[in-house]
């Protein structure tokens, strides 16, 4: 009886013994799933940068969308300026006021649906720039949420709200004792 051994690559061993240990992956190879040639693949499957798992300083990388900033320092430093407006705009949405209070209900609620939706959705686009775990996107994110709150959340920039109706308190200076 003539025994024949297979050589088999470390990838091979390893489902090899995760189909032992009933680990079967029944998912579709990369080739079958995108339908693409084999030197695509291989092309695809080389192609991904190694993703960050702790935050890190530097320019190379992707945020948001695919080759986006890449290596060249004009285009980080835009995605600095688009994360930090991006944060900015949802301070801006999340303190602004857009119902008329002539209009109608209907539209009021339609309209408050529309700024939250909008905000929520630049809210998640900006937390998925965060995850990229570059630390100057991390910055700009909470520098353009503070300059935001600093501008729309509070009342250095807006005129105070009027006294209320029978607040005798309210014309004291907060430096007098009574």
């Amino acid at each position: 009886m003539l025994c024949v051994r297979e050589r088999k690559t470390k990838g091979e061993r390893i489902m090899d013994e995760d189909h032992m240990n009933g680990m079967t992956d029944m998912s579709p190879s990369p080739i079958a799933a995108t339908g693409a040639s084999p030197k695509m693949a291989g092309d695809m499957m080389h192609h991904h940068p190694m993703m960050h798992m702790a935050f890190f300083w530097g320019k190379n990388g992707e945020i948001l969308f695919p080759g986006w900033p890449g290596t060249n320092s004009g285009m980080y430093a835009l995605v600095l300026i688009f994360v930090f407006f991006l944060a900015f705009l949802v301070e801006f949405l999340s303190h602004s006021n857009f119902a008329r209070k002539r209009s109608g209900p209907l539209a009021v609620g339609l309209v408050q649906t529309l700024v939250h939706t909008l905000r929520a959705g630049l809210a998640y686009m900006l937390m998925l720039a965060v995850m990229s775990f570059n630390g100057g996107v991390f910055l700009v994110a909470v520098a353009g949420h503070a300059l935001g709150f600093l501008v729309f959340g509070t009342w250095i920039f807006k005129k105070p709200p009027p006294p209320l109706a029978g607040d005798k308190s309210s014309d004291r200076s907060p430096m007098i004792c009574a």
